[in-house]
């Protein structure tokens, strides 16, 4: 994995237009309406995390309005399907863009690290799609999973600690590359 590898910045682009594109789907389709029919927002926009307590008060409100239940499973039947994809594979190429295989800010590391690093946006999409897979099963018709409820926060806080991750070390790699001299 070499920096800066043939991928052309124009499918980073596209993918990036697309995340974007599904995330306004997924605020103005979902998550606003729900937070308008509720009065609370979706947990998955809760970007400091919750507790369970977060998660039986959520189950209690869907309980008592079939619209929001109806809301956020189409949420998470329609863009949370692809959602987690996209950005992960936005994640995975900037990575590819920015990030040399053997070094890192300057500074040589060992190869296990240096590639291990191209594997934070995998955690965030198995994170995001674990927090969705979860929902579904503590928010669902049967009797909720006490697994998935107690499962359901961790998930979350993973997901959006990996992502930031991510993002910080993007906006590192740029950085450094764009203040590195031009090599020819």
């Amino acid at each position: 994995m070499k920096a800066g590898s043939g991928i052309p910045l124009w499918i980073v682009a596209l993918l990036a237009a697309l995340c974007l594109a599904v995330l306004a789907w997924t605020t103005f389709g979902f998550v606003v309406p729900f937070k308008h029919e509720t009065g609370q927002a979706v947990l998955d926009t809760y970007f400091a995390g919750y507790d369970e307590s977060a998660v039986f008060h959520m189950q209690k409100l869907l309980d008592e309005n079939e619209t929001a239940t109806r809301l956020l499973r189409a949420m998470y039947f329609g863009p949370e399907l692809i959602f987690p994809a996209l950005l992960t594979a936005l994640l995975f190429l900037a990575f590819l863009k920015l990030g040399p295989g053997g070094a890192w800010f300057g500074r040589s590391v060992h190869p296990v690290i240096g590639k291990a690093v191209y594997l934070l946006p995998f955690i965030y999409g198995i994170a995001d799609y674990g927090e969705n897979i979860s929902s579904l099963i503590a928010f669902g018709d049967g009797a909720p999973s006490g697994l998935a409820t107690q499962l359901l926060p961790w998930m979350t806080r993973l997901k959006f600690a990996s992502l930031a991750i991510c993002f910080i070390l993007i906006a590192r790699l740029a950085i450094a590359r764009w203040l590195s001299p031009r090599q020819d």
